[in-house]
This record gives structure tokens, sequence and C-alpha cells, in this order.
């Protein structure tokens, strides 16, 4: 039996730890972790507004911890409102890895198939015009070898028609930069966002279902978590816990850091005025799956994304509950891709940065590998090959990574660096300085203890 350890409040921030066992010997270990924790969120010269964390050992939960604010009123720092285990961050592109989540139970319900052509439920032929001939399938835009990519965009407002950037001709293709003219569909990895707004599209297409509450019915409430899509459809008290976004930089691109200077909201702001909901009345199911973001809009908590971590290390199943076969959950995570070390079958640079060497359905696949700052290393030393996900939009940062073997894992939300991340370079890996300490302290002192 787990049981909760009541750790006093450090540097004025709430706290919640949960040890594992329930000996005397996890207390220590929880506020050594903590002492650590704060020490990373707090350093005056890398702040961060907020910091959400969780580990998880031998497919339990060991740890679970909060710093900083959710929202800060520099005005009246009174009226800031600390973190706290139930707060929702925007948690970028781990949001695919979920949306994977909601295409596995329809490929499980036969409503879709990974590998037919994926122009038999958008009702038009899906081709990159370089290469007419080869169809696109999910399980290309899943492992990101479809040849899309996003010099054009991947979010368009309500109103859009999708296939009017999709296709030639269409009023938005424009030039077709979405397109790439490298090699057919199938044949070369290429990092982007846009494929996950076509999933949606064909989510929506299959089911007759908007996609932010499609994820609801599918993954988010079977799953009892607590976040969405859609902020604008939180109850008062869930938009309350919404963290806000904050940099110390406006949030417009080539803005000027300004590490003295008060935090600025990015995202996720609605202490003035509610959240409003991207649809327009009367919008047309599977006319546009980017407008809920699958590639990058979910809210979530560290708690969310730890069941979620423990269900897939689980193989599926959660609380003695069976959420997709264990067979789904297998073709999920089995590698699509690996570099050849060429660069002849796809890139694995992003942000200027060699980062990606493998990746599934909907995860990455990280391998150890390390050259100063690149590569995807987890933790100082090596030693975690791991699946998972990782996210960075307006500030945040977030991870969620898991040794299926061991069934060991680690989830990490911040709501918004106070400098310059790129002032802060890793020493091992191609993730920021203050990402590497994160991730190796829950290794060191939460999973390897």
């Amino acid at each position: 039996m787990r049981r909760l350890l009541v750790i006093p409040a450090l540097l004025g921030l709430g706290a919640c730890a949960v040890g594992g066992g329930g000996g005397p010997g996890d207390a220590p270990f929880a506020r050594h972790l903590d002492r650590e924790l704060a020490a990373i969120a707090g350093d005056p010269a890398h702040p961060l507004a907020s910091l959400s964390v969780l580990a998880v050992r031998e497919g339990e939960v060991v740890y679970e911890r909060q710093f900083g604010h959710r929202f800060i009123d520099a005005a009246d720092p009174s009226r800031s409102k600390p973190a706290d285990a139930k707060t929702l961050y925007r948690i970028a592109s781990i949001s695919k890895l979920v949306t994977t989540l909601g295409v596995m139970r329809l490929v499980e319900e036969g409503q879709l198939a990974l590998d037919r052509d994926v122009g038999e439920y958008l009702g038009y032929a899906l081709r990159n015009p370089h290469f007419p001939e080869a169809p696109v399938t999910l399980r290309m835009l899943l492992s990101h070898t479809s040849s899309l990519r996003d010099d054009a965009g991947y979010f368009w407002p309500a109103g859009t028609e999708i296939r009017d950037v999709l296709l030639p001709g269409g009023k938005l293709h424009g030039n077709g930069a979405l397109w790439s003219p490298k090699a057919k569909p199938g044949a070369y990895f290429q990092y982007a966002n846009l494929p996950w707004g076509v999933v949606g599209t064909i989510m929506e297409k299959a089911t007759g279902e908007r996609f932010d509450r499609l994820m609801q019915r599918l993954v988010l409430d079977p799953l009892r978590l607590q976040g969405g899509f859609n902020p604008a459809a939180f109850s008062p008290e869930r938009l309350d816990n919404l963290a806000t976004l904050y940099r110390k930089r406006p949030p417009i691109d080539d803005a000027p850091w300004n590490l003295a200077g008060p935090w600025i909201a990015q995202v996720d702001d609605y202490s003035k005025a509610p959240p409003v909901d991207r649809a327009l009345p009367g919008y047309a199911i599977g006319s546009n799956g980017t407008l809920y973001g699958p590639q990058g809009n979910l809210r979530a908590s560290a708690a969310d994304l730890g069941r979620i971590l423990r269900m897939l290390a689980n193989r599926g199943e959660i609380d003695g509950r069976r959420f997709l076969k264990s067979a789904s959950v297998d073709a999920m995570l089995a590698r699509q891709w690996t570099h050849d070390g060429r660069g002849d079958n796809g890139n694995h640079d992003y942000g200027g940065k060699r980062v990606f060497n493998a990746w599934g359905l909907g995860n990455q696949h990280f391998t150890d590998v390390s050259d100063g700052p690149a590569g995807d290393r987890l933790v100082e030393g090596g030693g975690f090959t791991g699946l998972g996900h990782t996210g960075n939009a307006w500030g945040l940062t977030s991870a969620l990574v898991f040794d299926p073997q061991t069934r060991n894992g680690m989830v990490f939300l911040h709501s918004g660096p106070g400098f310059d991340p790129d002032t802060y370079p890793g020493k091992y890996s191609a993730h920021a300085r203050h990402e590497e300490l994160i991730l190796s302290a829950l290794q060191r002192r939460a999973i390897l203890r």
C-alpha cells in the first residue's frame, strides 16, 4: 500500500510527494529530491515559472511534486496561485502521443486501419504531387514518414477546409510547400505537426464526432484524465487550475529576453476573459482537423500523463481495467523508423540540433545517443533507453518517457523559463540544461534509490 508523505513546503511553494513502499526510508529520498528540484526551478539565473514532476518505479507512482505558480500577478503577488497536483498545462507535442491512443482505439473498433489509403476516409485522394502514385496511410502520418511538412503551416481557423490546403488547385495550397519533393511517402522521416491535423480530420470523418469531444470519449474519460483539448469546455474550477504559460519576453518572434523583468503571459491567461471555443456554429465535422490541435493543444496534468505512462508500461491496463489490447500497445510502440546514420532515410535534426534517432507510432524512441549538446540521451551518464515524447511551445517544455522493460518512467511539465533556453544548452543532449537536470534528478533520487 502506498502512503502520502506530508512534506513541508519549500521556498514558499506548494508540495505533493508520494513515497513507495510506506517505509521510513522513503521520506529522506523525497526530501532530498524536493530540495534538488526546488533549486533547479528557483535558480536565480535560470528560473522556471512553475514545475510539475512525477516519477514511476516498476509501474507505480513513487514521487509527485509541484513548484512555483500556475498564475503570476506581478502587480499583486498575493493574488498569484501556486501549482498543485491538479494543475493542467498545455503539454505541447506530447499531445501527439495522446492522439495516437485515440487512433488505436478506433483501429481496435474497426473504424480505422493503419495501412489503408487515408483517401478512403477523407473522401478525396491524398497524394504528394511529386509522387502521385504513392498512397498515404495512417502509419505514415503517425510515424512522420508521410512526406507532409510544416513549411506552409499546420493550423487553420474555423471556416477553413483542410482539403483546400492539401490538394493542388485548392485556394490555400499555394506553391505546394507542405509536400516534400525529397522522397515518396513512407520512405523518409521528417518531424512535422501538419500530419496530426490530417489525422484529426480522418478521425472526425470516420466517427462523425468533433475531435475534442471524440478524444474525451475515446481517451480522456476512460483513462480518468482531468484535462482536454478545449479549455472553453472546462468547468470554472478546472479552468482556474490551468497554468498560464510564461516567459520573460513578449509573446512575439525574436522578442528580447529580460531576466530582471516580469513574467509575461504567452498563452492560457484567462484572468480577464474566458476562453472562446474554436469551432463556429455549424462547424462541418471532418472539414478541418487542425482546429483543436491534435499535435499540441491538449491540457493535462503531470498526474494525467502519469496515468498514460502507467497504462502503456502495463501494456494497455491500468487500475485493473483494460484500455487497449496488449497487441495494440505493442503495435503503437513498435519501431517504425531508425536513422540510417547517413540521412538518406530521414532528417534527425530539430531546432538545429540532432535529436531524433528512432520513432514508433506517435512516440519517440530514445536510444541514449550523446554528442555534446546533441543527441537523445535522457539522463546524466546514460543508461536510460525508453519511449515517449517531449514537448516545446510558448515557453513550456515537457517530457513523458518510460522504459517498457523495467516499467520505470518520468514526467515533467514546466510553464516557462525566465531566460533564453538557447543560452543554457545541454551538456550531453539536445535538451536544455535544466531539462537534463530535472530528468537526471528524478532518475537518480526516485527510480534508482
